[in-house]
């Protein structure tokens, strides 16, 4: 699963970079070009995130996403910072890390040694206030909102803001609700919040359409209700990932029961997988 983390906060990161150098960074960004590295030495090794901003000034802004505490990241970030140098060397270059990690951050931020001294810029997701990316109000925050700190807010009236929130901004198209609400399980196991998200999901999909405060008849109950069908078909999709995570390639025979499943069966299968040894446990009755 900590590859997948990965995969889905560096997409996400691509597609929220400004937001991320204004609203975090507080950076003055009027335009930015992504750029696309990667750079050879006796490895293969490409930047997450290389873009060049414009404003007031040209800089080129590299920001890095990391899952875990790695011991030696500075050494890393200053072979990219060389490396990007190297490739555009009349550019200012700023560096940010993001830790997005279950764990608490212990990772330094500077490299000290004999006539050598490093540092860049190493933010916490933890120490975010989940408002900046609640009030923006997009797909994109509102998945990166999981990661935050949500003050003395319940975390249920924050994982329930976000989940109607997609719910609503999304679910005209059922597929597009379902990755989004994947990055959001992926992500929400960083904060141990999966089993909330699955129950305020849960709540939604149950929920029906005529005590919805907003109906308003035939167009919005059919919006409403593949809202309903793409929050059953992202649990699908997500217990998919998992069992094949854990199992491996699944039999036909499972997965078409499991798209067949309603979102109560799915709810108690994935409850299972934590305790389950072989596939055949989780679907015994």
């Amino acid at each position: 699963m900590m590859a997948d983390k990965d995969i889905v906060s560096k997409h996400l990161l691509k597609r929220i970079a400004l937001d991320l150098a204004i609203y975090l960074f507080k950076l003055d960004v009027q335009e930015a070009e992504l750029l696309e590295t990667e750079f050879q030495r006796i490895e293969d090794r490409r930047a997450d995130l290389l873009l060049h901003v414009k404003a007031p000034e040209e800089y080129l802004l590299h920001i890095e996403v990391q899952n875990n505490n790695q011991a030696h990241m500075p050494l890393r970030m200053l072979r990219y910072r060389l490396d990007i140098a190297q490739a555009y060397p009349k550019q200012r270059i700023y560096q940010y890390v993001i830790y997005i990690g279950a764990k608490k951050l212990r990772m330094s931020n500077t490299l000290e040694e004999v006539n050598l001294s490093y540092r860049y810029e190493l933010l916490d997701m933890r120490s975010i206030d989940c408002q900046t990316f609640l009030q923006q109000d997009n797909p994109d925050a509102l998945v990166l909102a999981i990661l935050c700190d949500f003050k003395e807010q319940d975390p249920h009236q924050v994982v329930r803001h976000i989940v109607q929130r997609l719910a609503f901004l999304l679910g005209d198209n059922a597929q597009v609700f379902r990755e989004y609400w994947s990055m959001l399980e992926i992500l929400s196991s960083n904060r141990d919040l999966q089993t909330l998200l699955r129950e305020e999901t849960e709540m939604l999909s149950a929920t029906k359409i005529s005590d919805l405060a907003s109906y308003q008849g035939g167009l919005l109950k059919g919006r409403v209700e593949g809202r309903v069908e793409g929050i059953q078909q992202g649990l699908a999709d997500m217990l998919l990932l998992q069992l094949e995570t854990k199992f491996g390639a699944l039999p036909n025979s499972i997965k078409e029961q499991i798209q067949q499943a309603s979102s109560e069966q799915l709810m108690l299968w994935a409850q299972k997988i934590l305790g389950a040894q072989l596939l055949e446990e989780i679907f015994t009755q």
